[in-house]
């Protein structure tokens, strides 16, 4: 049996394997797959497979031998995994389609959810290649079978919003950047991501968000436990710069930019949009006064609006015209008083902060109650039933 004499041969090349090795050899002679599904699941995350071809070679020599036989979206695991150790991306890519052939050749039920996760595999090494176009027409394919599938392994999902996150990276689209990255987060397990790969994705999405269009919401991202990757690391200021758009704190908005010069120049997108960057946290400013007045209390002055962001009446009315238009708010802008009445403003993830001024406004309003009812017992003792 090749199989087992592969597993010998590594045995006698890797004696420090050699407990693994055995393990897998006896699971493959009792034909107990799911408990070797579970081992090689285990035996291709050890970093002495995370270099070199010796996955690509336990693939071919091992995992050949009983592949249709384990569960469909576990091969398509184990296969992607192969494919990274592959320096030739269409090598790697005519491998992923070998697989999908025989995938496309078993008997399953959820096969194309297998498929679905190798295609995205190869949507990847388009892109690495320089390929957008192709990478596009696969994840709209893969766009259509998501939506005509039911109860899909998150897995999957990961995989179809991670490739997605990569080719609007590529084409510098923040915002779709930024929105499928948080997908993928949403189903995929932080402890699954390496320290380095998660600075890494919280830095992008750092940046995203601030460069991206109409995204004025950055509680979400600061909520979510990646962004804490950033602490203690050299892009800690990165950090510090999203609490302040949070709280739309321009001063200390200027404060961080001269104290962190060097940093922001290295990154020419920001350098690229200092102008957007300012005139984002000016809208956050203004979004800020209007959340933290009472609700009855939505009648603003302008001059207090200008005094905030820094702006000139004419240019508070150009900030208002822009939030009005945009959504983030809906109001009537009176000239002739000098004040803006806002009747709504755009729901926002709150930070701890925010949450403190809501409870205090919650407190006061409490009060507010149970003064009228104090009076209306005492004005009206007989009509009041306790």
């Amino acid at each position: 049996m090749a199989a087992l004499e592969y597993l010998e041969s590594q045995r006698n090349a890797q004696p420090e394997l050699a407990e693994w090795y055995n393990t897998l050899g006896d699971l493959y002679k009792r034909k107990l797959w799911h408990q070797l599904t579970l081992k090689l699941d285990q035996f291709v995350a050890l970093a002495v497979f995370q270099a070199g071809d010796a996955l690509i070679q336990l693939y071919h020599n091992f995992i050949t031998e009983f592949e249709t036989k384990i569960n469909l979206l576990k091969l398509a695991h184990f296969s992607v995994i192969v494919s990274r150790q592959y320096s030739d991306k269409e090598a790697a890519i005519g491998y992923l389609e070998g697989v999908i052939e025989k995938l496309q050749a078993a008997k399953d039920i959820r096969v194309e959810e297998a498929i679905l996760y190798v295609k995205m595999q190869i949507a990847a090494c388009k892109l690495e290649n320089g390929d957008q176009k192709e990478c596009k027409t696969l994840l709209e394919d893969g766009k259509n079978t998501l939506d005509n599938l039911a109860e899909i392994d998150p897995s999957v999902y990961a995989s179809y919003h991670w490739v997605s996150s990569q080719y609007h990276k590529s084409r510098q689209e923040f915002a779709d950047f930024y929105k499928s990255s948080l997908l993928y987060l949403a189903y995929t397990s932080l402890e699954s991501l390496s320290e380095t790969f998660k600075l890494d994705l919280a830095f992008d999405l750092s940046l995203s968000a601030l460069l991206g269009d109409n995204i004025y919401n950055f509680g979400e991202l600061l909520a979510h436990p990646i962004i804490q990757s950033l602490i203690g690391t050299k892009a800690e200021w990165l950090y510090y710069i999203l609490q302040t758009f949070n709280g739309g704190d321009l001063v200390r908005y200027q404060e961080l930019i001269h104290a962190h010069r060097a940093s922001l120049n290295a990154q020419p997108a920001l350098v690229e949009n200092e102008k957007k960057l300012l005139e984002k946290i000016r809208v956050l400013s203004l979004m800020e006064i209007i959340f933290s007045r009472p609700s009855e209390d939505r009648t603003i002055p302008l001059n207090l609006i200008e005094d905030r962001t820094k702006l000139s009446v004419e240019d508070v009315e150009y900030l208002l015209v822009k939030c009005l238009s945009a959504h983030l708010i809906k109001g009537i802008i009176d000239q002739v008083q000098g004040t803006v009445h806002v009747s709504w403003i755009q729901p926002r993830v709150l930070g701890v902060p925010q949450i403190k001024s809501l409870r205090d406004r919650l407190d006061n309003w409490l009060g507010k109650v149970h003064t009228a009812l104090s009076s209306v017992e005492a004005e009206t003792p007989d009509l009041v039933v306790l």
